[in-house]
């Protein structure tokens, strides 16, 4: 009798119509598909994306050097150099990620003792040529002087969580 139902199973194609059955199925299903550049998911507030240094209101650099972001990364994307200034306190003279390196864990955000290095909600980069995927001090405060307002705010909608 199994013999016999294989057989006809086989030969009327069951497996096919039991494969269409579940396309026609979706079929006539809303689609959820996004037409990216126009229309955008939302977003976590929890997203990591590029990273950025940010400011005092008086416009002094939040970086005091104490290289436990450096140390925290398991990527080992971050380098730093320091010294010390005429009034005591030390500032970083290299502060570099490459972001090829980096895995985007928040590790470094979580250290920072002073909030200077935060990861932003920005997504959509490139790099062209090569060594620009390393963010220098330079390039890594502009990205913060620009969004210091959009990270602000979600700086203070995720301290309720934390």
């Amino acid at each position: 009798m199994q013999k016999i139902k294989h057989f006809f199973k086989s030969f009327l194609f069951w497996e096919l119509f039991q494969g269409l059955s579940v396309t026609g199925k979706y079929l006539f299903a809303p689609k959820i598909t996004i037409q990216y550049p126009e229309e955008k998911t939302p977003m976590s507030p929890r997203f990591r994306g590029l990273h950025a240094l940010r400011r005092y209101a008086n416009g002094e650099e939040r970086c005091i050097a104490c290289k436990l972001c450096e140390a925290v990364c398991p990527a080992l994307a971050i380098t730093i150099d320091s010294e010390e200034r005429a009034d005591g306190s030390r500032r970083t003279t290299r502060y570099e990620i490459d972001l090829f390196k980096c895995i985007y864990c928040g590790f470094c955000e979580e250290a920072c003792p002073v909030d200077s290095i935060v990861e932003t909600h920005i997504f959509e980069y490139h790099f062209e040529e090569h060594g620009k995927q390393v963010m220098t001090k330079q390039m890594l405060l502009e990205v913060g002087d620009k969004y210091e307002a959009v990270i602000a705010a979600n700086k203070q909608a995720d301290a309720v969580y934390r």
